[in-house]
């Protein structure tokens, strides 16, 4: 019942203030372009091969001409520490980590245990950002489903992360990204920048994909509204065709994005963070490729001719 209240109250106040200005923190005057070499490319680690030695991924990463890596949540106190010195002997830097547990443990779960165990996974992924010197961890940070409305979604995973993980953001100094990704949660741009606004903290940002939100709005759109607010950015090309009621994920530069858009907005909004690719995995050949695609997209062109 509190959960309602609080709800309500939230709802009542959007109500009641409809001149509230969703892009507060941003600069009166727009920032300066972000120069193409500004931003950082970055590939995420299960794009690489699985069965060779961190240290040899890294260096394929680093060859294809990707300077950083996302990783995903280790539990492995020696694996992590494997993972450490790969990027110090390589130059490859970890940036971010994916959390690994807010699927099948979200932290809107009524279950008290199951977010127990979310929290403790958040905690692990918080600390092996901090050993390898990411400054982020992406976090899905609530799941909508036949046992979960919306609004309990909504003011659980911001309680929990208000008062569980944020004391350790801080301590560790490393920023909670969370990002939509098809979880029937924060469907709107506009809402997702209140979301973050509310916690009113430096240590909660926006990670934001561009494939994900295709299948029913345009990326460049949630990056003009979302603004300062993103922290960092996954990078998939998506297609959908209407009239047959299908979709599917496609190699960047080969689906529906308008990639010149996305960038001229990245642009307006001033983003020089990571952008991270999240397609299928392949040789060193192919990523070589991959990696091209993001230089042309940065440089303000198609990512394929």
């Amino acid at each position: 019942m509190n959960e309602r209240r609080t709800f309500l109250k939230l709802l009542a106040a959007a109500a009641a203030a409809p001149t509230v200005d969703l892009w507060a923190d941003s600069p009166q005057t727009p920032p300066a372009p972000a120069a193409p070499g500004s931003i950082k490319k970055s590939v995420l680690i299960n794009m690489l091969p699985k069965d060779i030695p961190y240290a040899d991924r890294f260096a394929i990463a680093r060859d294809a001409g990707f300077g950083a890596i996302e990783m995903q949540t280790v539990t492995r106190e020696e694996e992590a520490a494997e993972i450490k010195e790969a990027s110090a002997k390589t130059g490859v830097r970890i940036h971010s980590v994916m959390n690994m547990d807010h699927w099948r443990l979200p932290l809107s779960s009524p279950d008290a245990d199951v977010v127990r165990r979310s929290v403790l996974g958040m905690e692990t992924s918080m600390r092996n950002a901090a050993l390898w010197g990411a400054d982020a961890v992406l976090l899905v940070p609530a799941v909508v489903d036949a046992t979960i409305a919306y609004r309990d979604a909504y003011t659980r995973s911001q309680r929990v992360i208000k008062e569980r993980l944020l004391p350790l953001a801080r301590e560790l100094k490393v920023t909670i990204a969370v990002e939509e990704v098809w979880n029937k949660f924060l469907l709107s741009p506009m809402e997702f920048a209140r979301y973050v606004d509310e916690f009113e903290s430096p240590w909660l940002k926006a990670y934001f994909d561009v494939g994900n939100v295709v299948l029913f709005a345009f990326p460049q759109d949630w990056i003009r509204t979302l603004g300062p607010r993103i922290v960092k950015m996954h990078l998939k090309d998506f297609t959908l065709d209407r009239r047959a009621g299908t979709f599917a994920w496609k190699a960047i530069g080969e689906g529906d994005i308008d990639w010149v858009e996305v960038r001229r907005a990245m642009q307006e909004i001033g983003y020089a963070g990571y952008v991270t690719t999240e397609v299928t995995g392949g040789d060193a050949k192919y990523l070589a490729d991959v990696a091209g695609r993001v230089d042309r997209f940065l440089a303000g062109q198609k990512p394929v001719g």
